[in-house]
């Protein structure tokens, strides 16, 4: 499968979900009602599926079929549970290198990402289920296929992540121009989890205040930022260096 299949209808969308399928986000047309609609409704909270409520429109433009309100998005992979892909990746040996991404939104940044992840020995990737990054025809392509070599976990709360990490002993470092450190001052050779925010606004605040660390990338030119792709491959291949 290469990218997101998209199914339709509200009766179709509530048997994937009992059918067990990965559902990446489900569009629904505002003021829809009725019965079928509070199943799904129930559904979508019950699995904390991602969600969002647009015009019609909207769904117009995603299909011109018809849609009756509502239009699903299958994942081309399926997601990681991360307590046991951390279990996993403690017990083997090897010493963990994770990568979360604090509400990052655009498809082919997220490619990118996975791309180098998958080239720098990333164990995994986390993301948040609402308001992150879908997985698709995009993010497939962008990343070359390496988003099906590296398991990507789907969270509720980054924060909960970051505590879980954390008691497992995975350090935190959070990539931030609000710090005096430089990646080259912080250590990336015992088990660590690095965070990426958001293409506009960074990393939450509340995210950076439980962080372990944080560090940033040295800037000479006169724009003051990098794309985040760019930005996450110079901290995992520091991370890479320092291991090698």
């Amino acid at each position: 499968m290469e990218g997101n299949t998209q199914i339709f209808g509200i009766r179709a969308v509530i048997e994937a979900i009992q059918a067990g399928k990965t559902i990446d986000k489900i569009f629904i047309q505002r003021g829809l009602k009725g019965n079928l609609f509070s199943e799904l409704n129930h559904l979508i909270q019950t699995h904390h599926i991602s969600s969002s409520f647009v015009p019609a429109e909207k769904l117009n433009r995603l299909t011109r079929k018809n849609h009756q309100g509502v239009i699903a998005n299958i994942s081309p992979v399926d997601f990681y549970d991360m307590d046991n892909l951390v279990m996993e990746v403690m017990e083997s040996g090897k010493t963990p290198l994770f990568l979360l991404l604090d509400q990052l939104s655009d498809a082919r940044n997220f490619g990118a990402i996975i791309r180098t992840a998958e080239c720098t020995g990333v164990n995994g990737i986390i993301i948040q289920k609402k308001g992150g990054a879908p997985v698709t025809a995009d993010t497939v392509k962008t990343s070359a296929g390496a988003v099906f070599n590296v398991p990507i976990c789907k969270v509720d709360h980054i924060k909960d992540a970051i505590y879980y990490l954390q008691s497992s002993g995975v350090k935190v470092i959070a990539a931030t121009e609000k710090t005096e450190n430089t990646i080259y001052d912080v250590s990336f050779k015992e088990p660590v989890a690095v965070v990426m925010g958001a293409e506009d606004k960074g990393i939450s605040a509340s995210v950076l205040k439980i962080a372990d660390e944080m560090a940033k990338l040295p800037m000479k030119g006169k724009i003051g930022s990098l794309n985040v792709s760019v930005a996450c491959g110079a901290f995992l291949y520091e991370a890479l260096r320092q291991r090698i």
